[in-house]
């Protein structure tokens, strides 16, 4: 039907050529127009996925198939993905311990970043090239192309960095939340957190660093400890100690100058969030948003009762669901101007999907420390 449309409107332009050059040439745009969305309310093209059949290990249960075309609604949008990160909470997914988890059959991936390929022919605001990202996030993203409805999609800026832009959502903007959601911080305040190397740890540094708020950073004991210190520093951390040389009684002679923190985040647990419970001052609160080490947190008595802190948690996913998505759109806009100005930058490595297992592996730490993997298309 969407061919038969095409041909007669050829026709119906040939048919013009006693009108103005400028009459013909504005028929012939519109006539293009419609003829891209005619035929764009057919199919996508075929998908190569990574899909995954039942949970378990990732580096076991997926596999990289090719998925049949899937129909364009009057609604939907095409999207040709560019980039896609390998994140934790992608492998937990896949493992079954994620608390939300997509149905199986499912192809992995839950944000990053694609171009427009074709529209419904509803579809308003968003055109074919656009560069667009899921918004809040959406399980499926580890695929060369998707199709859901616009409502899905948020259209940004082309001149975004494409890793950046695939990488926005999930950590720097829970850094972002965490740091203006639990405590009223002001120029000159201070936190600590765990974790610090990873890309929230990152982003946290900076997003502080902007505020005028210091950091106190906590890294684990490993080869190459100091070039990650300096690292950290570059970013604007302002002290990073590993786990070992706070063993000691009395943290607070370590910071100097710099105000007790009155915010800690922990990503890690175990002994880890035991160090950053005894930076916090006191009524201070630490929140924990990961549990890399599967340890649990352990709180003296002596913590809540004389320095009466605080433990709360974040999930990001709760926060987007809760009828937050133009705010998130705007955060993101936001986080996504700082990148194209530099002032918000993190470790990265770009893995060709064509290699997937080969990123995945490196995510899920087989090959020792690694930078995010991010899948390119």
């Amino acid at each position: 039907m969407a061919t038969t449309r095409i041909v007669s409107l050829k026709a119906l332009v040939h048919g013009v050529s006693a009108w103005s050059p400028h009459s013909q040439l504005l028929l012939r745009s519109r006539t293009l127009t419609s003829a891209v969305r005619a035929y764009s309310s057919a199919t996508s093209p075929p998908s190569k996925a990574v899909v995954y059949d039942q949970h378990g290990s990732p580096d076991i249960v997926t596999r990289v198939t090719e998925l049949p075309p899937v129909e364009i609604k009057e609604n939907d949008v095409c999207v040709r993905m560019l980039a896609a990160p390998i994140n934790p909470s992608d492998i937990n997914r896949i493992e079954g311990v994620y608390p939300v988890r997509p149905p199986m059959p499912a192809v992995g991936g839950y944000e990053g970043v694609g171009e427009v390929h074709a529209v419904g022919s509803a579809v308003k605001g968003l055109s074919t090239g656009d560069w667009v990202i899921p918004s809040p996030p959406s399980s499926g993203t580890w695929q060369t192309y998707v199709v859901k409805e616009q409502t899905v999609w948020h259209k940004i800026d082309k001149s975004t960095p494409m890793e950046y832009a695939a990488t926005v959502t999930v950590n720097p903007l829970t850094a972002l939340r965490m740091l203006e959601d639990f405590v009223t911080l002001k120029p000159g305040d201070t936190i600590v957190q765990n974790g610090a190397t990873s890309m929230v740890g990152q982003c946290v540094i900076q997003l502080a660093r902007l505020r005028g708020i210091h950091s106190v950073n906590i890294i684990r004991d490993r080869a190459g400890s100091d070039e990650a210190k300096e690292n950290l520093k570059k970013l604007g951390a302002d002290d990073v100690y590993t786990e070992s040389q706070l063993e000691v009684k009395n943290v607070r002679g370590l910071l100097g100058n710099i105000s007790e923190p009155a915010l800690g985040f922990n990503c890690v647990g175990g002994t880890a969030a035991s160090l950053v419970l005894k930076f916090l001052k006191q009524g201070g609160t630490m929140v924990t948003y990961g549990g890399m080490s599967k340890r649990p947190i352990t709180v003296s008595t002596s913590s809540f009762i004389f320095k009466e802190l605080t433990l709360r948690g974040f999930w990001l996913q709760r926060w987007m669901s809760s009828d937050k998505a133009e705010e998130c759109r705007s955060m993101i806009d936001y986080l996504l101007g700082l990148c194209r100005d530099g002032k918000l930058k993190y470790e990265l490595e770009v893995a060709p999907f064509d290699d997937f297992h080969s990123g995945l592996e490196k995510a899920m730490g087989k090959r020792g420390s690694q930078p995010k993997q991010v899948l390119k298309f």
